[in-house]
């Protein structure tokens, strides 16, 4: 078959499993993540399980241990927002003076005038109201698809743990008995990668949002926890999350203080922060497990969050990793399991397999 059919069947079928995963993504992304959450879920049932437990109370016992926590979380976080809210009288006269401030300033630097500023908030407002409306517009759509999302969660993970062994028995029935070996390698990688991964997450979480609430409670910074809370879940999603929560944060201070000088305890406050995660602790917890191409991750990033929203783009490196983890076992695949990867190749251009090119003379 020519290369370019072949390229062009590559990408029909690409463009293919792209509309799938749009058109059931209500049924697909919730399963996709109780696929990782089982992941993380299995010591905890086994370790039920040796101590004798009923396989069905070994199973909802995590669960339950999971709801609680995600809970407790929600409740924090409505609790610190309350707080927040309270001051809203404080908020507004803060806004007020800040916006003078800037109104003051663009005046004198771009000779705009505060007539003229307030005419063209008003024209951005009013297109910015009628693009938030035509969003609005589907919000009984989407509540109902977060409510079945979330519905959904508890039910595929009791699923999944519980018939894990008739899955991993098609999937061996439907290759050569010579490549079972191969398969359980795979699975097992799989297993260990997001086991390491996601619970690096939440260890990630934990520490970001105390390290951040300590050092911004230091400097007498208001509502500290929030801004820790906010800016530790917005980092789950890489690359972009982190750049949200740093905005979230400015503006929440702003909101908070008629000081400019507390913005900059914060921002240097999530860059320390920031700095200690990046480079010292989440290597040491996620390790080498999931040592992907950055470019690639980006992009990964992006495809899914256009495709299925932010719970595609949290769990775009741990869906990249586990088709880095199969590529790099399948001798089809191979290549692509090299672009997604970030090892370097010192010559390119030599490598097994790869017939090295004649030096022409000169």
């Amino acid at each position: 078959m020519p290369v370019t059919i072949k390229r062009s069947i590559e990408l029909l079928g690409l463009f293919l499993i792209g509309a799938i995963i749009v058109i059931g993504k209500i049924i697909i992304m919730p399963l996709l993540m109780s696929f990782f959450i089982s992941i993380i879920l299995l010591p905890v049932y086994r370790f039920f399980r040796k101590h004798k437990f009923p396989d069905v109370l070994a199973v909802i016992l995590p669960i339950l241990l999971v709801i609680i926590v995600i809970a407790l979380i929600i409740w924090l976080f409505y609790n610190q927002t309350s707080f927040l809210l309270h001051d809203y009288s404080k908020i507004e006269k803060n806004i007020t003076t800040h916006l003078n401030a800037l109104s003051l300033w663009i005046s004198r630097v771009f000779d705009f005038s505060p007539t003229e500023q307030l005419k063209f908030i008003r024209d951005q407002s009013n297109k910015f109201f009628s693009y938030a409306a035509s969003i609005l517009s589907g919000a009984a759509g989407s509540a109902t698809g977060i409510l079945l999302f979330f519905g959904l969660l508890p039910i595929y993970t009791y699923l999944l743990i519980m018939n894990r062994n008739i899955f991993m028995k098609f999937i061996l029935m439907c290759f050569e008995p010579k490549e079972h070996t191969n398969i359980k390698d795979v699975m097992q990688q799989i297993e260990k990668m997001g086991k390491k991964y996601l619970l690096g997450l939440l260890i990630q979480l934990c520490y970001i949002t105390i390290l951040l609430w300590a050092i911004l409670a230091i400097f007498g910074i208001k509502h500290a926890l929030l801004i820790g809370i906010i800016f530790a879940f917005l980092n789950l999603i890489p690359y972009l999350g982190a750049l949200i929560g740093n905005i979230l944060g400015v503006l929440i201070t702003l909101a908070s203080s008629e000081s400019v000088v507390d913005i900059l305890f914060v921002l240097g406050a999530i860059t320390v922060v920031q700095f200690l995660d990046n480079n010292i602790l989440m290597p040491r917890i996620v390790g080498s497990q999931v040592k992907l191409n950055p470019l690639i991750s980006i992009i990964g990033i992006f495809i899914a969050g256009t495709l299925t929203g932010i719970s595609g783009m949290f769990l775009a490196l741990p869906v990249i990793a586990v088709l880095k983890i199969i590529f790099d076992r399948t001798e089809q695949f191979k290549k692509w399991g090299v672009l997604l990867g970030d090892e370097k190749p010192a010559k390119p251009m030599h490598f097994p397999g790869y017939p090295l090119t004649k030096k022409i003379s000169s």
